[in-house]
């Protein structure tokens, strides 16, 4: 065995993949957890994602038996049961999203950006609020993506939906986490 394949197998975990549901407005992603875990349909669940620490909820087991799967390959990852202190947790951060709600509502309109905020979320760990709001993907999401930056309010990402569903992140932080100022279409 040579060095490259040790680090190779050393990336590689056996998993479980799971169909997950997470979000306020549902988004369905793949999940892998390690293959020591079991995790039936409703249970609720934390799980890292490219958006951070958030609540979920299983829906189905996807594989049968255990896969080898890369670690770079894996789009969210399960973290662990939720706990009490989990649910306490998730019942305070919607309650600050209930009330940041109107706060988001008056920057956009003196930003005057042209979306229709449908929704907020935290992050279990507090970190990022995401913005669902009713547009589609394009200058607008990004203009408040921006906006939001510049007021420093901390890691923010415009989640456009639509009639159909949603659409790609907007990310802001020190930078707009695109690499380009916003994602394009």
């Amino acid at each position: 065995m040579t060095m490259i394949d040790e680090v190779r197998s050393e990336a590689s975990l056996l998993s479980h993949e799971y169909l997950v549901r997470v979000g306020q407005i549902a988004e369905t992603l793949r999940c892998f957890a390690e293959s020591d875990v079991d995790l039936n349909r409703g249970e609720q669940i934390a799980v890292q994602t490219d958006r951070g620490l958030r609540f979920a909820s299983v829906l189905n087991r996807l594989s049968s038996e255990p896969q080898t799967v890369e670690d770079d390959e894996i789009p969210s990852r399960y973290v662990r049961r939720l706990t009490d202190d989990d649910q306490k947790r998730m019942a305070e951060l919607r309650d600050k999203a209930d009330e940041d709600f109107p706060h988001w509502q008056q920057r956009i309109a003196e930003w005057k950006v042209a979306v229709e905020l449908l929704d907020l979320e935290w992050t279990l760990d507090g970190e990022r609020v995401m913005l669902y709001v009713l547009n589609e993907r394009g200058p607008e999401c990004t203009k408040l993506a921006l906006m939001a930056a510049a007021a420093g309010l901390g890691i923010i990402e415009v989640v456009p939906v639509s009639p159909d569903g949603q659409r790609q992140p907007t990310s802001t932080g020190s930078s707009c986490g695109c690499g380009s100022g916003g994602c394009s279409k």
